[in-house]
């Protein structure tokens, strides 16, 4: 389907004032013809009046107006004639119909949500809002639920993204597909999947995200601009028939799966701990070498094997311990 933009139609204002010109000279026909009826003469101008009067309406019902970055399209007897794109006063074909199949569907924290709502006043007085056909050409966001998908590891995780997308073929949007935001919110749940399952959620050994062969550093956690941008790809190939553009696709939410979560926090702390272990140690043997060097340098002491041995124990149990040292005082002799 190829979508074609009707530029001729914006003399909806002319339309208008023609219109209402012809009724205001129906009306003046219906006076004028009903004297004459009294009179006794002809009655040819009061019934050709009466009939501009009972379909004068009929071309008021192509009038239409848009606001800037909407569309309209439009069907004559079921076959597609054209879209309507751009603020304006249009007039069109009275018997056209607009079609918007995705009308009534809301997205979540969408802004078609509440923009495409007009009001109908009923009988009662009771304000009733009806779906507009109208199409927002706007860029609005779609934010689906969040997922629990396993990672390359299979650890269940649990993410969300938020997608901002725009309708660049109207024709598409209406016939390829029965509810083109329907089948956007699908399109992204299923991407995300594929994409998810590809990645662990924290750097692992023997990984390979790129699919070169070579394992990587590739994490949801480390990697997550590398993984919005192969989402937002996945997304648009999906997407291309029904005639969206994905504008971006951003990860608002990472987390592992409560089932697991206390777990894999029990293991980030003790990773975290041993990095941090070897640190002190790493500094503490460092602080012991400059000491003997500086002890030995400087002549302050002469010190044997066994006494090196119980000043390295006693520096690295100072400087290794996590609590305050507390001093012994030794009145003898090491022998």
């Amino acid at each position: 389907m190829k979508e074609i933009i009707l530029t001729k139609k914006k003399n909806g204002m002319l339309v208008l004032l023609v219109n209402l010109l012809v009724l205001a000279i129906a009306i003046f026909g219906v006076v004028m013809g009903a004297i004459r009826l009294e009179n006794g003469q002809d009655g040819w101008l009061f019934v050709i009046s009466m009939i501009v009067l009972c379909v004068g309406w009929i071309p008021l019902c192509g009038l239409r107006v848009l606001k800037p970055q909407e569309a309209l399209v439009l069907t004559l007897f079921g076959k597609y004639i054209g879209t309507l794109k751009g603020d304006g006063f249009y007039w069109v074909n009275p018997f056209c119909s607009a079609v918007n199949p995705a009308a009534k569907t809301r997205l979540n924290q969408s802004g078609d949500v509440s923009s495409n709502m007009v009001l109908h006043a009923t009988d009662n007085g009771v304000a009733v809002e009806m779906p507009s056909k109208k199409i927002s050409l706007k860029i609005m966001t779609l934010n689906n639920n969040r997922q629990k998908i396993n990672d390359c590891l299979g650890n269940p995780v649990e993410i969300g993204i938020a997608v901002t997308w725009r309708i660049v073929d109207t024709a598409k949007a209406v016939f390829n597909v029965d509810n083109y935001k329907e089948f956007l919110s699908l399109q992204c749940d299923s991407a995300l999947r594929n994409i998810v399952r590809i990645y662990p959620y924290d750097v692992a050994p023997n990984v390979d995200t790129t699919g070169d062969g070579i394992a990587d550093e590739g994490s949801l956690r480390g990697s997550s601009e590398v993984v919005a941008e192969r989402i937002r790809e996945e997304i648009q190939q999906r997407v291309d028939e029904a005639g969206i553009e994905i504008v971006e696709a951003r990860i608002t939410y990472l987390a592992y799966a409560t089932e697991i979560a206390a777990v894999m926090l029990q293991r980030q702390q003790a990773s975290a701990i041993i990095d941090a272990r070897k640190m002190i140690v790493d500094g503490a043997v460092g602080m012991v070498e400059m000491a003997l060097d500086r002890l030995n340098q400087n002549g302050v002491v002469q010190l044997d094997e066994e006494r090196k041995a119980a000043m390295v124990s006693n520096l690295l149990v100072v400087l290794c311990g996590n609590r305050d040292a507390q001093p012994v005082v030794n009145s003898g002799s090491l022998y």
